[in-house]
């Protein structure tokens, strides 16, 4: 509750009509039976003419408590969904404050699961608290009170009761408590499993997998089934055990009552009373529990939460540090890398530097460091040893907002948002204009396409940008990055699937209208990289070489095997 509490002051004025409504209605639904006694003593007494007076009673007190809880049914749902939407957007707020190593260590399914399902437990609990919890004491100390003032000598009738409603509901709650413990993880288990096969949909067809993988989501989903048929065969004992224990309680009750009546006849009056008093007992009680199950299962959502707020993010920026201008260099000195959760280096002691408007290639064979040196100048991550400075600076001493519009990072993976393309452009710079969006469109060759669509680009990106192609897409991922004319341009590997006439366009395009711009290419292929200013040759998480195309055929032996690699890769599908 301490990590809610803050939540709940936003609604003081909410809190306070909603506790009043539910003890109004409480209230309410306690005076009715003795109003009741009263009518059928009226009866018993022949006094017909008070009949009248206490009918109109009985409905102004239903009215009241009709009134009361539709009243309480706003407040506490509104200040149920209050906090759920306050914490559902500092729970968004702090997940972009991540780092890559923070995503990863929760992975985007089990977040999405956290800031969905385990909010809506806690909204659940927050309205349970404020349209059930509070009415039980009241309910129970009230009606417990009635029901000894009404029959006084059947105290050991509610006793008894009360004892085996407790030991049913402590011998089925625990239980259920530990299943529902289990249910979040397992739908955080199907979420995720749901999402990769939806999005590798066309994988999972194009291998013919769809019956395997249909295997593996019905093992997580039977397991979910399973446990939610046990809670609803405990549900099932729950209710007729609860219902014996009241019918035998209003049992031995009438048997009593009819056994004294004779010398007794006030009884009579006073059973009916008593009966609903038991009644109201005994389900005070019962909602005890399942709000006690419930609140087990919303503390757990709780947890949940409060990981994620508690995470400290592995990579955090300067708050004094002041907003300048960098300039387009980069150095590396003496850096070292290690991935979190890792044991083994990507990148050993690399140094080199590179002045502004320098064209830099990037080439090297899989895993050996060549998105990890360009993860390290966007900042993504922070070096283990050693230091990454962009325009003179370190990083670890720059303000965020400066990085981001000093450095543009294009990864080969295209991640386009869902609206239109000018949304996506503004990404790179808000307040893009339609000459902004056009001349980046037409460095990316991206302009060729766009302009073509009748609200050209106000056209709509659906969906995982499904209705692009992957050229596409990684065309208006490279408009995105120039459009803000950043000082150093990254493109990791971002134009894998262009074809070799629309890359040659990009790069001289990028070379005419971005000058001033310090561009690195990471690619696998050197046709890329051939006329860029210094290539560097990674190989094992080390810069081996650096040079032009012409003196690293020379004189690296590591450049001259990827390019007769490659040349004969080439010579192949020539012949």
């Amino acid at each position: 509750m301490k990590f809610i509490l803050p939540y709940l002051k936003k609604y003081k004025k909410d809190i306070v009509w909603a506790c009043l409504t539910i003890s109004l209605a409480a209230i309410a639904s306690l005076w009715q039976p003795k109003l009741l006694q009263q009518v059928v003593q009226a009866i018993a007494d022949d006094k017909m003419g008070q009949i009248s007076s206490l009918g109109v009673e009985l409905i102004v007190i239903a009215l009241v408590g009709l009134v009361a809880g539709a009243l309480n049914t706003m407040f506490a749902a509104r200040i149920a969904m209050g906090v759920a939407a306050d914490i559902r957007l500092n729970e968004y707020q702090k997940i972009q404050q991540f780092s890559y190593g923070n995503i990863e260590q929760f992975s985007a399914g089990n977040l999405v699961v956290r800031l969905t399902n385990d909010v809506q437990q806690v909204q659940n609990m927050v309205m349970a608290i404020f349209q059930t919890v509070l009415r039980i004491p009241i309910i129970f100390i009230g009606a417990l009170v009635l029901a000894l003032m009404t029959l006084p000598n059947l105290w050991w009738v509610i006793l008894v009761m009360v004892i085996l409603v407790i030991a049913i509901s402590a011998g089925v709650f625990k239980p259920m408590g530990k299943f529902f413990g289990k249910i979040q993880g397992l739908i955080d288990k199907t979420n995720n499993l749901a999402k990769e096969n939806l999005q590798g949909a066309r994988v999972v067809k194009s291998f013919n997998q769809s019956e395997q993988e249909a295997k593996r989501f019905n093992v997580a989903a039977d397991s979910l089934n399973t446990i939610n048929i046990k809670i609803g065969y405990l549900f099932g004992l729950l209710m007729p055990a609860f219902m014996l224990v009241g019918q035998l309680a209003i049992a031995v009750s009438v048997w009593y009552v009819g056994s004294h009546v004779v010398a007794d006849p006030k009884m009579l009056g006073g059973l009916t009373s008593f009966v609903n008093y038991l009644m109201q007992i005994m389900i005070a009680i019962v909602n005890g529990g399942f709000m006690m199950t419930f609140a087990a299962r919303a503390f757990v959502s709780v947890g949940r939460i409060e990981e994620v707020m508690q995470t400290q993010p592995d990579l955090t920026f300067k708050k004094d540090a002041p907003a300048v201008k960098l300039a387009g260099s980069v150095a590396f000195k003496q850096v070292s890398f290690t991935y979190p959760g890792d044991s083994q280096e990507v990148l050993h002691d690399i140094s080199f530097s590179v002045d502004p408007g320098e064209m830099i290639g990037i080439v090297g064979a899989t895993g050996s460091g060549k998105s990890t040196v360009a993860q390290l100048i966007a900042r993504l991550f922070d070096p283990s040893k050693g230091s990454v400075e962009v325009g003179g600076v370190d990083l670890r001493d720059v303000n965020e907002q400066s990085l981001r519009q000093a450095v543009a990072y294009v990864q080969q993976r295209a991640m386009l948002f869902s609206g239109t393309i000018a949304d996506n452009l503004r990404q790179g710079k808000r307040d893009a204009k339609l000459a902004d969006m056009r001349k980046a469109g037409s460095i990316a060759q991206a302009a060729e396409f766009v302009e073509k669509y009748p609200d050209s680009y106000e056209h709509q990106v659906e969906e995982r940008s499904a209705n692009f192609s992957g050229g596409q897409k990684q065309r208006l991922s490279i408009a995105r990055g120039v459009i803000g004319q950043p000082a150093i341009l990254i493109l990791d590997d971002s134009t894998s699937a262009l074809d070799a006439q629309s890359e040659k366009r990009v790069q001289a395009a990028l070379a005419t209208d971005l000058p001033r711009t310090t561009k690195f290419i990471i690619a696998e292929k050197i046709s890329s990289v051939i006329k860029a200013d210094r290539i560097f040759v990674m190989a094992d998480g080390h810069l081996v070489a650096e040079g032009s195309h012409h003196a690293l055929l020379k004189t690296s032996p590591v450049y001259q095997e990827i390019y007769n690699t490659q040349k004969a890769q080439e010579v192949d599908v020539d012949d």
